[in-house]
């Protein structure tokens, strides 16, 4: 065959490929295989397994950190002689030894959407027809978006699935689960998992908790990603809970408020909440003053209570231990410390430190833009604003900011 026959059947294979890749079907196994390789490819240009630790960052060897005036007797004392006593809310009746929910019509997560499929099946509890799609949607537009929050997950609960409520609270322990399962209520938490597969590594995973069995030490869990891996001992679901503070989200009837207001108990108020939650983490950094999850949860607590110089040097010192590259796509908490407490280039460090693993995440280019905006560069904000809005229209940060600006989105 001659050159230029060649040159034209390369042409027309390159059209026909191009012509199938915009067939749905095709598309939607290619664009995840393409993302896929990409990541491989950042990772080989990026290397490493947890996120550098900027050069900038000046890491206190010893946080010095300020009791609340008139502080509840939860609150913990000084990092170095952290010394609490933190027990669960007492359950109002024994629980029984085992208890199961039953089992939703499972549902195999879309790319990236273990959040969405998780709380599709928790809505199937009280009678909603849809489907993870009309959850991803409207939350993450774009497949390839690597993260939705729980904050986003209850939005769309509140607007979407109008006739229910959800919530969510930190610092959730076994007995906890227990005690919402007991009561007849599935709970979604987000945990930490390995995928095995190419460009693989350590990830976040959204679960659907719907059972217990005391005597076994486990729980049953929906795992939207391998459908086999349906339990998990309590010690390996508190270990892979720990890295996202043992957040724990429910969807509930509005008339149940006061039965769900029961199973709080002592975590009802967010403010307590999260001062309970701090004592826990301050507890594990007394037993293992290297664990980088305990420091990044105590930053996270910290920053919910407004208490943002002490949450950035806790930060500070989670990431010189070391924390998973993946970890800033999920949690950004350091983001709002550092700019809170007025580390706009700590910030900004920070933030392309994920873009270069995670160059979609608009949560990074949003706060990259605001400490661009505060460091005098309005044009780079501007610019990160929009990106972030192109990515997901919905995220109402980035409306805001652009409105800021005077930009219409």
């Amino acid at each position: 065959m001659s050159g230029k026959k060649w040159i034209i059947v390369i042409v027309l294979s390159g059209i026909a490929l191009l012509g199938l890749t915009r067939i749905p079907v095709v598309q939607s196994q290619l664009e995840w295989r393409l993302d896929r390789i990409a990541g491989i490819v950042r990772g080989w240009r990026y290397p490493g397994e947890t996120i550098p630790v900027p050069e900038f960052v000046d890491v206190p060897t010893q946080p010095t950190f300020v009791v609340p005036e008139a502080a509840p007797s939860a609150t913990p004392t000084l990092m170095a002689t952290a010394d609490v006593e933190l027990s669960p809310t007492p359950s109002p009746t024994p629980l029984p030894a085992s208890f199961s929910l039953p089992e939703p019509e499972w549902e195999k997560q879309d790319w990236n959407n273990c959040g969405p499929a998780a709380l599709s099946m928790a809505l199937r509890y009280y009678g909603w027809p849809g489907d993870q799609f009309d959850i991803s949607d409207y939350n993450k537009p774009d497949r390839a978006d690597k993260n939705v929050n729980i904050s986003e997950l209850i939005y769309y609960v509140k607007n979407f699935a109008g006739w229910l409520e959800a919530d969510y609270r930190v610092g959730g322990s076994v007995d906890v689960l227990q005690r919402f399962i007991a009561a007849g209520y599935p709970v979604i938490i987000e945990a930490s998992t390995e995928i095995l597969e190419g460009g693989g590594g350590w990830a976040a995973h959204y679960l659907l908790v719907t059972g217990y069995e005391k005597n076994e030490q486990k729980f049953f869990v929906q795992n939207t990603y391998l459908r086999h891996e349906n339990s998990l001992t309590y010690e390996e679901l508190e270990e892979s809970w720990q890295p996202f503070n043992y957040i724990y989200m429910f969807v509930y009837p509005p008339e149940d408020q006061e039965q769900i207001n029961a199973l709080l108990g002592e975590d009802l108020e967010f403010e307590e909440n999260r001062i309970r939650s701090l004592a826990l983490a301050q507890m594990q950094i007394a037993a293992d003053s290297e664990d980088a999850f305990a420091w990044f949860n105590q930053g996270t607590n910290l920053a919910g209570l407004e208490r943002y110089d002490e949450a950035a040097q806790s930060y500070d010192r989670a990431i010189q231990l070391g924390l998973p590259w993946r970890f800033l796509r999920y949690q950004f908490g350091p983001y709002l410390a550092y700019f809170h407490s007025g580390r706009f280039e700590d910030l900004i460090a920070i933030t392309e430190l994920t873009l270069q693993r995670t160059p979609n995440s608009e949560e990074a280019l949003l706060w990259r833009g605001w400490a661009a905006y505060q460091l005098g560069d309005v044009n780079a904000a501007a610019a990160d604003f929009r990106q972030a809005y192109a990515l997901n229209p919905s995220y109402d940060d980035a409306v805001y900011a652009l409105e800021f600006l005077g930009l219409f989105p």
